[in-house]
């Protein structure tokens, strides 16, 4: 059947009074006055034009179905009221950045617009981004930061090495997120001799900057601990703000311990970094550093390199906004292009390869915990905890039965001993009545044992006393049988 074309539209003659399309078999002149495209070139033709008329802009949106990539590239789209455009930032851009992007932040973001080829869809390609109305924060920031460096906080002199084998390690962080469990897990595999001492306290928030000061200020007293990690995740400014309060860095500062600070990922930077004996670029990284001595020195090198990597990014990034009007090789840039394109095609394919593992991970993860729930029933410390609970009572019960054998025992001792103080002469002496000798000791039992003048010697119940006979005198023979 014969490809039919719309060739044009006319008028027939005036007295036909209507409009009449005239028709022509695309196979009697099929290649006259016109071009045929490939998908492909138009798509690149497209690309052409879109990159050369919006090689620099500025895009104001908020961020959505952001989606980081396993390469280091980060995915997502700004949107407004009216429409949203794709945005892709590659992993070196994103390095660089200093904050976590996250869904629904406003940000403002600066690149070029280009055409994604197998999907034929316009995209920005970021080369910055920055927060919408972060500045206040940032001021503060600065400002903070300026007035310590000046009191000399930030000094390497003053900041002390880690010790080379810890016993114990204490961990300053949110007791129910990922980064204790990051940490228990990376040192449960690297050095299961270390001991970890978990202080819990709020990492965000109001009360967030008190209680990580007590934290570090009972490590402190307690003298259990050789090294303090003040640890947790990324966010943005307004979630790392306790890390950046004064109070926090006079507390890291007066420290006795050394301090480790492990806050956000290794491009976010807090006030508590710079006063900490040594910063760490992840909670995961601190693990590592604390648990791994011999490393350290190599570690502070790939830090550096990255940190002066990063430094000479940015200069390039500077010289190339400068350069953004000058002519560049029309074969650099396509390689560049067509490498970009071949970094989203496979992170693409990373990304259903993702799917495909996490999904067999999930299974066999429900199997071990199975066979888990199955090694606990039989677990012998249940029956170690209930012979420990029954010793405990038993002694317990013993205790009460010596403490009751004691108690009749003082009993019985102190009716005796009050027998016995009846029985006493020195209790009848209490009573009043007195014991008389001679100056030679002998107890005085009659008058007739007693002359005028001689010296008697009378005994109480509370001493005694001497004195003189100055008279004599007898009962009669009546009164001594009265008495």
């Amino acid at each position: 059947m014969p490809t039919i074309t719309l060739e044009k539209m006319m008028l027939r003659e005036p007295e036909a009074g209507q409009l009449a399309l005239i028709f022509q078999d695309a196979g009697e002149d099929a290649g006259a006055g016109r071009r045929i495209w490939p998908v492909r070139e138009l798509v690149g033709r497209a690309r052409e034009l879109v990159e050369r008329e919006f090689a620099d802009v500025w895009v104001e949106g908020e961020i959505s179905n952001l989606r980081p990539a396993a390469s280091g590239h980060l995915y997502f789209t700004l949107k407004d009221a009216e429409a949203q455009l794709p945005v892709v930032m590659f992993r070196r851009q994103a390095a660089l950045m200093r904050f976590r992007a996250e869904d629904g932040l406003h940000v403002l973001a600066r690149g070029r617009v280009s055409i994604y080829d197998q999907r034929g869809q316009m995209q920005l390609v970021a080369e910055t981004m920055e927060p919408v109305g972060a500045g206040s924060l940032q001021v503060a920031f600065e400002q903070l930061k300026e007035k310590l460096k000046k009191e000399g906080l930030f000094d390497a002199g003053r900041k002390r090495p880690l010790p080379a084998f810890p016993q114990t390690a204490g961990i300053v962080t949110s007791p129910t997120g990922a980064v204790i469990r990051d940490i228990l897990n990376i040192v449960g595999r690297r050095h299961s001799g270390l001991n970890i001492l978990l202080y819990p306290v709020t990492v965000q928030g109001e009360s967030a900057p008190e209680e990580i000061e007590a934290a570090i200020a009972y490590l402190n007293d307690s003298s259990l601990v050789d090294v303090i990690v003040l640890a947790r995740g990324g966010g943005s400014l307004e979630d790392m703000a306790a890390f950046n309060s004064e109070r926090v860095a006079r507390a890291i500062a007066g420290s006795r311990v050394p301090v480790v600070s492990a806050v956000g990922h290794e491009t976010d930077f807090t006030i508590a970094d710079f006063v900490a004996d040594l910063r760490a670029p992840t909670p995961s990284a601190a693990a590592e550093l604390i648990t791994e001595a011999q490393h350290k020195v190599g570690e502070h090198v790939e830090r550096l390199e990255k940190r002066l990597e990063r430094g000479m990014q940015f200069q390039l990034l500077r010289a190339r906004q400068s350069m953004a009007h000058v002519s560049v090789s029309g074969t650099e840039t396509r390689m560049t292009m067509l490498l970009h394109r071949l970094e989203q095609r496979l992170d693409d394919a990373a990304d259903r390869m993702t799917e495909t593992v996490d999904a067999q991970m999930r299974e066999r993860g429900r199997r071990v915990d199975a066979l888990r729930a199955a090694v606990l029933r039989h677990d012998p410390r249940q029956r170690i905890a209930l012979a420990r609970h029954n010793f405990a009572a038993g002694q317990a019960r013993l205790e009460r039965v010596l403490e009751r054998a004691i108690d009749a025992r003082r009993a019985r001792l102190d009716g005796l001993a009050a027998r016995l103080r009846s029985l006493s002469p020195l209790a009848v002496l209490e009573r009043g009545y007195a014991l008389v000798t001679d100056a030679e000791g002998k107890l005085i039992r009659s008058t007739a044992q007693v002359k005028t003048g001689e010296t008697m010697k009378t005994r109480l119940g509370d001493g005694h006393f001497t004195s003189r006979v100055e008279d004599v005198t007898q009962a009669t023979q009546k009164s001594r049988r009265r008495r």
